[in-house]
C-alpha cells in the first residue's frame, strides 16, 4: 500500500494535503463576522464543539415548536469560484434556510455552517462565512458554529461548497399552513432578486455550454455582465415574512424554490383548494428571457426550475391585502396581488398559471 511521505520520510497530515494552521488562520479572520450576528441568547464564543444556544428565552412561549431546516446553493458556487468572489454565496445559503423556516410563521433563532474545500485558503473561507454572517444578520437569526473541512484528492485546490441547518421557533396557535387557507384568499407575490439559488445547472449548461457566453461579457439585456447578474445574492425574506404576520393576518407563506412557482405553492394548498395565479400581473427578468432565448427552452420548462421573478408568495385574506401591501411596501419589498384561492373543482393541480407574462 503506498503512502504520502513527508520531506523528513514520515507520513504526515501537512504531506497529506491538509494545512491545519491554514485552517486555524481562517478561523481568525472571520471570527470578526460571526461576533455581528450574536443574540442575547448566545453563549459562549467561536471555537467551542457546539454551539450554545439559551432555551430558556423559549419560556415566553406557551407552546413552542421548533422548525428547522438545512440546504445547500448548488452549483451557483461554480460561478462563484471561477469569478473569485467569495463574499455573496454566504447570502444565498442564509436565504435558502432561513426563508424555509419562516415558511410556517417560525421565528429564525440560529444557523451552523459546512464549508468544504479542497485547499484552504484563509482569506478565501473567511470571506464565505463574511456572506453568511450578513446574511444571518438580514435574516435575524445567530451564526452560533460551523465546520470548515478540507478534502485534498476529492476536491480541487480551489473547489469548495457550502451548506448549513438552521433553527427557529413558532407559537403552536400560530403556526402556519394549509389548514388556516380559505375560498377567497389572495396570493400575494414578493419580487425575487434574480435566479436567486435554484436551476443553476440549467442556466449553465444553456448560457455556458450552447451559447458560449463568457461570465465578464457585458450583456445589454441586464446592464451588467453576466457573472454580476449571476452572482447576485438570493433576496432574504425572513423579517419582512415576520412583519407581515404581525401587520397582517396570514394564513401561509411559499417559498419558491427548486420545483418552481406553482409547485411550491402547491405544496401550501390543501387538497380541496386550488390556487390561480396570474402571469400578466408581472413581468420576469430579463435573465429568465435570456435564458429561455438563447437555450431555446420552453416556457413550461423555464416555470418549473427557475422562480421566474418571484421569490416568496402570501396567502391572505382579501381584506388583508391593503395592510399586508403597505407594510411590504414599507419595508422596500416590491409585491403584488398575483392570484386568488378557488374551490379545486376539476382543477388537477393544486396551483396553476394562467394568461400571459407582463411585458
Amino acid at each position: 500500500m503506498s503512502q504520502t511521505v513527508s520531506a523528513e520520510g514520515g507520513a504526515s497530515y501537512a504531506a497529506a494535503g491538509v494545512d491545519i494552521e491554514a485552517g486555524d488562520r481562517a478561523v481568525e479572520l472571520m471570527k470578526e463576522w460571526v461576533k455581528k450576528t450574536q443574540r442575547p441568547e448566545v453563549l459562549g464564543g467561536l471555537g467551542g464543539f457546539a454551539g450554545l444556544f439559551d432555551a430558556s428565552a423559549l419560556k415566553r412561549y406557551e407552546r413552542p415548536l421548533l422548525a428547522s431546516a438545512t440546504d445547500g446553493v448548488g452549483t451557483k458556487v461554480d460561478i462563484a469560484r471561477r469569478m473569485g468572489v467569495y463574499d455573496t454565496i454566504g447570502h444565498d445559503l442564509v436565504a435558502m434556510v432561513m426563508d424555509d423556516i419562516v415558511v410556517c410563521g417560525a421565528e429564525p433563532l440560529f444557523m451552523t455552517d459546512y464549508i468544504c474545500v479542497g485547499k484552504v485558503h484563509p482569506e478565501r473561507v473567511a470571506a464565505i462565512v463574511k456572506g453568511i454572517a450578513e446574511g444571518c444578520v438580514l435574516a435575524g437569526c445567530a451564526l452560533v458554529g460551523g465546520e470548515t473541512a478540507e478534502h485534498p484528492g476529492l476536491l480541487g485546490p480551489d473547489d469548495f461548497d457550502v451548506a448549513g441547518a438552521g433553527t427557529g421557533v413558532v407559537e403552536a396557535d400560530r403556526l402556519l399552513g394549509a389548514d388556516r387557507i380559505r375560498t377567497g384568499d389572495a396570493v400575494i407575490a414578493m419580487a425575487s432578486s434574480g435566479l436567486h439559488s435554484n436551476g443553476y445547472s440549467l442556466v449553465r449548461h444553456v448560457l455556458f455550454d450552447r451559447a458560449n457566453l463568457a461570465l465578464e461579457q457585458q450583456v445589454e439585456e441586464l446592464g451588467r455582465t453576466l457573472g454580476e447578474e449571476l452572482l447576485e445574492p438570493t433576496k432574504i425574506y425572513s423579517l419582512d415574512c415576520l412583519a407581515l404576520t404581525r401587520t397582517s393576518e396570514v394564513h401561509a407563506f411559499s417559498h419558491i424554490t427548486g420545483g418552481g412557482l406553482a409547485a411550491n405553492l402547491a405544496r401550501v394548498i390543501p387538497d380541496h383548494l386550488h390556487a390561480t395565479v396570474d402571469r400578466s400581473t408581472w413581468a420576469p427578468g430579463a435573465i429568465f428571457d435570456l435564458v429561455g432565448k438563447v437555450g431555446q427552452v420552453e416556457r413550461l420548462e423555464l416555470e418549473k426550475t427557475l422562480n421566474m421573478g418571484v421569490g416568496m408568495m402570501a396567502v391572505v385574506p382579501a381584506e388583508s391585502v391593503d395592510v399586508a401591501l403597505t407594510t411590504l411596501a414599507d419595508r422596500g419589498v416590491d409585491a403584488w396581488v398575483a392570484g386568488e384561492i378557488t374551490d379545486r373543482g376539476d382543477h388537477a393541480t393544486g396551483a396553476e398559471l394562467v394568461s400571459d407574462y407582463a411585458s
